[in-house]
């Protein structure tokens, strides 16, 4: 665990985000005490990336957007400072080479023994509702055999709904269910078909965790029609 994310948790962001929120966790048993594995979570606000890895013991390391890293003046050094320090890692969104060099780095992460934790969505939640999940988590998790552990983000939208920058006090949860073992998908993380059957089981444990409501719809592109009706009104 590098110094920087212990001084982060443990000093600098952790206590006060502990005594201010108190944020409620159940199932810790089902995370792995060593070992690669993924944290498979729905996405509600950006204070996920922080609340998740402050409920467990072991370092939860995420993929985001290289934009967070780029920004200039000071607040562009407080949002890269505090990405790094939560354990974040820069990657290029897109299709194509971008999503290969992502899901390499993932798997760096995996072999490398660690926690993985991804949005499977890819975005957060235009409403509250849980969107069908893009199929690399299954992706990673066969071609790196480790298992999906399933998690439900609960009060975070409440806390910090879209375009509010600090969360409110209110109650916010971690619910994380058993394992979701591909093991049947074995050598199959390049069949299409086998890797939406994986990814839809996975969204399904996670919305029974959350009690969210399923749309079987890309979230991404819901979000791009909203903007482009409110454009057009």
């Amino acid at each position: 665990m590098s110094a920087y994310y212990t001084l982060f948790k443990h000093v600098l962001i952790g206590p006060p985000l502990k005594g201010y929120y108190r944020p409620w966790v159940e199932g810790t048993e089902h995370v792995p005490d060593s070992g690669g594995a993924i944290l498979a979570s729905n996405h509600l606000a950006v204070s996920d990336s922080f609340f998740l890895p402050l409920v467990l013991k072991r370092k939860v390391v995420f993929l985001g957007k290289s934009e967070y890293f780029t920004g200039k003046g000071v607040k562009g050094y407080v949002t890269r400072s505090f990405m790094e320090g939560v354990g974040t890692i820069p990657v290029h969104r897109g299709g194509g080479r971008a999503s290969e060099a992502a899901l390499r780095t993932g798997l760096q992460v995996l072999q490398g023994g660690e926690l993985l934790g991804i949005y499977p969505e890819g975005t957060r939640s235009p409403d509250g509702r849980l969107y069908r999940g893009k199929t690399g988590v299954a992706r990673m998790a066969i071609e790196a055999g480790v298992p999906i552990i399933p998690v439900a983000m609960i009060g975070t939208d409440v806390a910090q709904p879209i375009g509010q920058a600090v969360p409110k006090r209110t109650d916010i949860g971690v619910r994380i269910g058993p394992a979701v073992r591909l093991d049947a998908f074995a050598g199959r993380q390049d069949d299409r078909a086998a890797l939406r059957e994986a990814t839809d089981s996975v969204m399904k444990a996670i919305a029974e965790l959350s009690g969210q409501e399923y749309v079987d719809r890309d979230s991404a592109q819901y979000k791009r029609e909203l903007e482009r009706g409110s454009k057009g009104t």
